[in-house]
């Protein structure tokens, strides 16, 4: 296999107003894909995410983090922009998912249907809210021996992810991610909270679980049909098992780790296709030299998607045909 292309689907805390608005106005599959999962969760919860998405009256730095708004879109937007690629004959060698990018890229890998996917979102959505206290994320822009020098600091919160050498995410109670920020601002370490309402891949989400798992126990789900790595376990999927969708979502993500299963395989190349090229970013941070010319994103909030489109038309491959 000749530098194999590799989708790439992200997670909470990329989403925002306005996502892929130039998509949205401009490309008939996208907008067409985008209405359809609409009126699935539009049935489930009452109300249109996509008008959510694209409020007249908010503006992209406005915080998009209703959970029971924040999950669906995020899979909605990522699963349109891969009928978008899959249209113009784009298709992946590989799929990779972190944290709810992971529901993404089952349904892109075949594991189940959109709709089935998708109603595995709303479900695990409407469970939290209920369940759960709200709770914060944190990225950290320095070195994880952060966390040991300054054990105290961080005893309340849970270390979640470590996506490059230096960066990384924790998770924690609302009162006790505040205070990790203050302390930080005042050492100057950069540190961004992330857009979410829950504190996701820790503890704190845990009283969701066992509901969801009675649920996804009465869901049958296929062996992947493309290649699908893995962000929960670091590599390959061969299978399914009944806990993988509260896994993804709940354990710490080691997507470092499952670029380093690619790369170890081949040389690959990376189109990110959630809505704020974050993983993309990642990948450039992780794998060396010519990174640049491996990696592209694109949606980003410059809503210069039309653009970035035209820029992955080099990987069309119209004799792969797959059906979803």
């Amino acid at each position: 296999m000749n530098e194999p292309l590799v989708f790439m689907f992200s997670g909470q805390g990329s989403q925002y107003y306005h996502m892929g608005k130039e998509l949205f106005k401009e490309n008939t599959v996208f907008r067409q894909s985008m209405l359809e999962m609409d009126a699935i969760a539009a049935r489930r919860i009452g109300t249109s995410i996509v008008e959510e998405i694209y409020h007249p009256a908010k503006r992209v730095s406005d915080p998009f983090d209703s959970i029971l708004l924040s999950h669906p879109a995020i899979f909605i937007i990522e699963y349109s922009l891969y009928k978008v690629l899959a249209d113009r004959g784009i298709y992946p060698d590989y799929v990779l998912g972190s944290s709810l990018g992971e529901f993404a890229a089952a349904a892109v890998s075949g594991v189940s249907d959109a709709e089935n996917i998708l109603n595995c979102i709303l479900e695990q959505a409407i469970l939290i809210q209920k369940s759960c206290d709200k709770g914060k994320m944190l990225a950290i822009l320095d070195h994880p021996q952060l966390l040991k020098d300054h054990p105290q600091l961080f005893r309340d919160s849970e270390l979640i992810s470590i996506n490059y050498d230096s960066h990384f995410v924790i998770s924690g109670e609302e009162e006790n991610i505040k205070q990790i920020m203050e302390v930080l601002k005042e050492k100057q370490i950069l540190c961004q909270q992330l857009p979410v309402s829950y504190a996701f891949h820790s503890s704190l989400i845990d009283p969701a679980e066992s509901v969801y798992a009675e649920f996804l126990s009465s869901i049958s789900f296929k062996n992947p049909s493309i290649p699908m790595v893995s962000s929960l376990t670091g590599g390959c999927l061969r299978e399914i098992d009944k806990h993988f969708f509260w896994d993804a979502v709940r354990k710490p993500m080691r997507f470092r780790e499952a670029i380093g299963y690619l790369e170890s395989q081949h040389t690959c190349r990376f189109i990110d296709l959630g809505p704020s090229g974050t993983l993309a970013a990642f990948v450039k941070q992780l794998i060396p030299g010519d990174s640049a010319d491996r990696c592209y994103s694109i949606i980003t909030p410059f809503h210069q998607e039309l653009k970035n489109l035209n820029t992955v038309e080099c990987f069309r491959t119209p004799e792969r045909k797959f059906t979803r």
